[in-house]
């Protein structure tokens, strides 16, 4: 029997690029947990090869520690704000946090957020400044801005610097001394979070479980509460970080479990697993269904690839439960998948997933978001609520009695020199201006802004254009807050009086017309001219915003003459001008599969 007092678990908050990744490695190192000629690469503990390449975490993941009769478990969690819900899990398996900080680079937007999650679940936080043996290290000015910006005592913080190992047994000191060890009563009946899940090919669905009361063992029948769903466990052990098999896990510690589970989708983030035959009276608090954001068509630039991408999507799922696709078919761009994500960057490394590992090429339509719609009744309906995921099915808008729009609080940390472009970046956004303070001393003095933003704004491009704007040096962070009515309409793009609809998007009525001239014109120089004269609009219902005309390649018809009457020539000029005129009704235009991807991505400006 384990003593529960000599268990520590603990996460690494930090934001992106901190040496989050770097001091785990440390610490699995300095434990014995590898040893130098196991450490293949770097980031031990992000196995995925876009993580390593991009120097993100992308998924949770978990090592036990020996140190000093201790054992230590540490979560790696990931930084993003679109993997916030699987933070607030993982934090909420642990006691205490590791507060890492650049020495060079001090608090950032995400370290803010994470911070605040940390600080709800009541842990203890020990700061640890990092990487200070960078020329431009300032511990000084960061401990003072941990200080002021968070209101945590830095005064007995750790510094370290993980890429040259100092400082590592001081973090693993700090470990055992302020983290306090967790609370969990062997007899009472199981009670354990679901932490998180992945798919290994040999074992199934692995689970990744923190037991708060009671005891999982092997070859025990446990249920899943909120699933409702019975499996019988067969495997039970830790990660330290080569697999180990254990026979049992108590209260307070963490390990994995697998149950013959063959679908991630079935292990959902935060629920409770208890005994089937002895089950808990009631389910751990803090679970919620995660819910897509941000949804786009991921369509095959090659149609015979359709099956292959189908495929693809199905594998990836097995391993990611928190993306959803099914079929649609366009005609502009033949059949593919509208997918939900949980926000940009996980549009993007799924994106990227599929492009590398499964060997795709993709054409991906605007990202948009979920809108409500409120229909008025019709003879044949009642009133009612629907959520649009994709332009192309709006309603009849005579039936729309308003559209809301979902809204994100976004705090952003900036440099003061580039305050000014950043503040009109949020003005021509929508924005609304809720707090701007300033933080920090001298050098180290940067403006915090708080901001109201409809997320459909922030998915084009905001990110990219906050970074370029800044040269790099702002950082952003959001969340949610609910839906708010807003003046939206659909605006369709129009080739030859025709509507190509993976090209139709949901804008604000004032951005409406902007946005439709830069699509025409874009369109104007990707489509090649054809034998008549082309017409591309942008249209709000029956009106048309915006017009771009793609001139008629000419044949010179009155070539043959080479003199004689000029009724000849004008007879000539006006059987072609029929011609085209007959040509323009029935000509077909064949858009090219580039003009389709360079006006999507135009889209994103």
């Amino acid at each position: 029997m384990k003593d529960i007092t000599k268990i520590r678990n603990f996460s690494i908050i930090a934001h992106i690029d901190h040496g989050k990744s770097t001091l785990a490695d440390r610490l699995i190192q300095r434990t014995g947990g590898l040893t130098e000629r196991e450490m293949t690469h770097g980031q031990i503990l992000d196995n995925m090869e876009i993580e390593q390449e991009r120097g993100i975490t992308i998924k949770a993941q978990t090592v036990r520690l020996e140190w000093n009769g201790y054992e230590l478990n540490l979560m790696d969690t990931p930084g993003h704000v679109d993997f916030a819900y699987e933070v607030s899990r993982s934090l909420a398996a642990c006691e205490g946090a590791l507060l890492v900080v650049d020495a060079a680079q001090g608090v950032e937007a995400q370290t803010l957020a994470n911070v605040y999650q940390s600080i709800e679940h009541d842990h203890e936080i020990v700061p640890v400044i990092n990487k200070i043996d960078l020329p431009a290290a300032d511990p000084e000015g960061v401990r003072q801005e941990i200080e002021e910006i968070i209101g945590l005592d830095a005064s007995e913080a750790v510094l370290a610097s993980a890429k040259s190992g100092i400082g590592i047994d001081e973090v693993l000191q700090a470990i055992v001394d302020k983290i306090p060890p967790p609370k969990g009563d062997r007899d009472a009946p199981l009670k354990a979070m679901l932490v998180d899940s992945w798919y290994d090919p040999y074992l199934g669905v692995v689970i990744l479980v923190r037991v708060m009361d009671g005891v999982i063992r092997k070859g025990a029948q446990i249920k899943f509460m909120a699933a409702g769903t019975m499996h019988l466990v067969d495997r039970v052990g830790c990660m330290r970080p080569k697999i180990e098999q254990l026979q049992e896990l108590g209260p307070g510690e963490i390990g994995f479990i697998t149950a013959q589970i063959k679908e991630v989708a079935e292990t959902r983030v935060g629920d409770t697993i208890t005994d089937a035959k002895r089950p808990a009276a009631e389910p751990l608090p803090g679970f919620k269904e995660v819910q897509p954001v941000v949804f786009c068509g991921l369509f095959p630039v090659d149609a015979n690839d359709f099956e292959k991408l189908r495929d693809s999507l199905y594998k990836l799922r097995l391993n990611d439960a928190s993306f959803s696709f099914e079929m649609e078919s366009s005609a502009a761009l033949g059949f593919g998948f509208r997918c939900g994500f949980l926000g940009l960057l996980h549009l993007e490394i799924i994106q990227e997933r599929l492009t590398r590992e499964y060997d795709l090429d993709l054409i991906t339509t605007a990202p948009s978001v979920v809108y409500k719609i409120h229909l008025s009744h019709s003879k044949n309906e009642a009133a009612k609520v629907i959520e649009l995921h994709n332009p192309a099915d709006m309603p009849d808008p005579n039936r729309i009695e308003m559209i809301e729009e979902p809204w994100i609080d976004a705090t952003i940390y900036v440099p003061d020199e580039y305050l000014g472009s950043i503040l009109k970046l949020c003005q021509d956004r929508r924005g609304i201006q809720k707090d701007l303070t300033y933080v920090g001393t001298g050098s180290h003095a940067r403006a915090m802004l708080r901001y109201e933003l409809p997320l459909n704004e922030v998915v084009f491009d905001f990110y990219d254009r906050l970074k370029s704007i800044s040269r790099g040096y702002a950082s952003f962070d959001y969340h949610q807050i609910g839906h708010r009515e807003g003046d939206l309409v659909k605006m369709s793009i129009l080739v030859n009086n025709e509507p190509v609809d993976a090209l139709s998007m949901i804008v604000h009525r004032g951005n409406a017309e902007a946005r439709g001239r830069g699509m025409c014109e874009r369109l104007k120089d990707l489509i090649p001219r054809h034998m008549f004269k082309i017409p591309i609009q942008a249209a709000i219902g029956g009106k048309v915003i915006a017009r771009e005309t793609i001139a008629a390649l000419r044949k010179d018809v009155t070539a043959k003459c080479y003199g004689g009457d000029a009724t000849r020539k004008r007879k000539l000029l006006e059987k072609q001008k029929e011609g085209k005129k007959r040509m323009r009704e029935y000509g077909s235009v064949s858009i090219p599969q580039d003009a389709f991807i360079a006006a999507l991505r135009m889209g994103e400006e």
